[in-house]
């Protein structure tokens, strides 16, 4: 919205009091920034990401090995003494992973890895449109603030010339008290847009930890020309990382299928004669019963699941990505058509039912419609920025306006 538009909008506004001398102001990128720094929910992610890390080290951990002690004629009777003919073996055991289990879990480790830090990606992205929002509504804020404002200049300066009439005998006594009752409102009003600014500095300074009575922001409602209309790669990243861990999963549940050897080696002391003999062993399972088939299945099926469920998810968010940018231009163009072709009307209507008026040629009622209209337009006008901000924030949300790695894709 051009600046003359503005202009219009406010003409006869009081003068809003001017920012602290020691007042933080913040883009929209220093505010997203700083809430980035600031958010325990991304430090929760920072220590997913780190678990994620340490269980890929543990994935890499081979099978512990285990030493047995048996004991064969250890006591009994006559000859079968205490130790008398103790027949004693040691065997060191180390079970055998076959079938590539370890380096299956390897990969699905670093699945979770990947899966970990996308997250945490998006979680930015969350925040970046959740901060956006709240620097929009400082924004309207100061808008409606505004607002108000010129509604209460306009009030009293109809209410000064209702006096006049009716100090001259020329109205009745009630357009007195008419006039002071819509002044009343106007006040009333005022208090709470500047209720309305504070409560929204109060809510973005919060990202941070700021005092929203300090702070003042520098934006406008505009929407980023540089930013195509395709999905964000942060949300992509996390799609494809959560169907690739489905994939890795599927492969450790296929080596589990391969059955685990235990090896073994030790000695055997044979108390009757003193001798000493060595002893080996192997233990083979028999895969007969258990071949695994449902837990492959099940993660072929889990696998299938978050592909059909990725790829509807896209497919729903372009279509949502038309609908939202046809919209909010929608919403954009009767703002500004709101501006440039009815307020001026309206406006100039006052102007001359109030010239009109202090002629004696309209009633107080005439004027006070005059000015009700350019009040309605004004609603109108906010209204369609609010439609506008929710809609932006959201397109922003989906293309990645704010995303690391759409920065990354288009400065390599």
């Amino acid at each position: 919205m051009t600046y003359s538009i503005r202009a219009a909008l406010f003409a006869g506004a009081l003068i809003v009091t001017g920012p602290a001398a020691f007042a933080e102001t913040v883009t929209l990128d220093q505010a997203i920034a700083k809430a980035v720094e600031a958010a325990p929910l991304l430090k929760a992610d920072d220590a997913a990401v780190a678990a994620a890390r340490a269980g890929r080290v543990q994935a890499g951990v081979r099978p512990n090995p285990s030493i047995a002690v048996d004991a064969e004629n250890f006591v009994g009777t006559g000859p079968y003494n205490v130790l008398g003919q103790a027949e004693i073996k040691a065997t060191y055991n180390q079970p055998i992973e076959r079938g590539g289990k370890r380096a299956a879990r390897v990969a699905l480790a670093d699945k979770d890895i990947d899966v970990a830090q996308a997250s945490a990606n998006v979680t930015r992205l969350d925040l970046a449109a959740s901060v956006q929002r709240a620097f929009f509504d400082v924004l309207i804020a100061k808008d409606v603030l505004q607002i108000a404002q010129f509604r209460l200049t306009t009030e009293r300066e109809l209410q000064t010339e209702a006096l006049r009439r009716v100090r001259g005998y020329k109205d009745p006594l009630f357009v007195e008290t008419r006039a002071a009752a819509r002044v009343a409102s106007a006040v009333i009003g005022v208090e709470q847009a500047e209720f309305r600014v504070e409560a929204a500095r109060n809510l973005l300074a919060g990202y941070w930890g700021g005092d929203g009575a300090d702070l003042t922001v520098d934006g406008a409602l505009t929407a980023s020309d540089s930013i195509p209309l395709k999905l964000a790669p942060s949300d992509e990243k996390l799609i494809e990382a959560q169907v690739a861990r489905a994939s890795a999963a599927v492969i450790v549940e296929e080596t589990r299928r391969i059955q685990d050897y235990t090896v073994s080696g030790g000695a055997r002391f044979l108390r009757g004669t003193n001798d000493v003999a060595a002893v080996a062993g192997v233990i083979i399972p028999i895969g007969r019963f258990d071949r695994n088939q449902g837990g492959i299945d099940r993660a072929r099926a889990e696998k299938d699941r978050l592909s059909f469920t990725a790829e509807a998810a896209r497919l729903e968010k372009r279509r949502r990505l038309a609908s939202l940018r046809a919209n909010a231009e929608s919403a954009q163009v009767r703002a500004d058509a709101l501006m440039e072709e009815v307020y001026p009307r309206v406006y100039k209507t006052l102007q001359q039912v109030r010239e009109g008026y202090n002629r004696g040629g309209f009633t107080f009622r005439d004027i006070q419609d005059a000015a009700d209209a350019i009040l309605e337009v004004q609603d109108q006008w906010l209204e369609a920025n609010t439609q506008y901000r929710d809609l932006q924030t959201e397109i922003d949300r989906l293309t990645g306006r704010f995303d690391p790695a759409s920065s990354m894709e288009t400065n390599p």
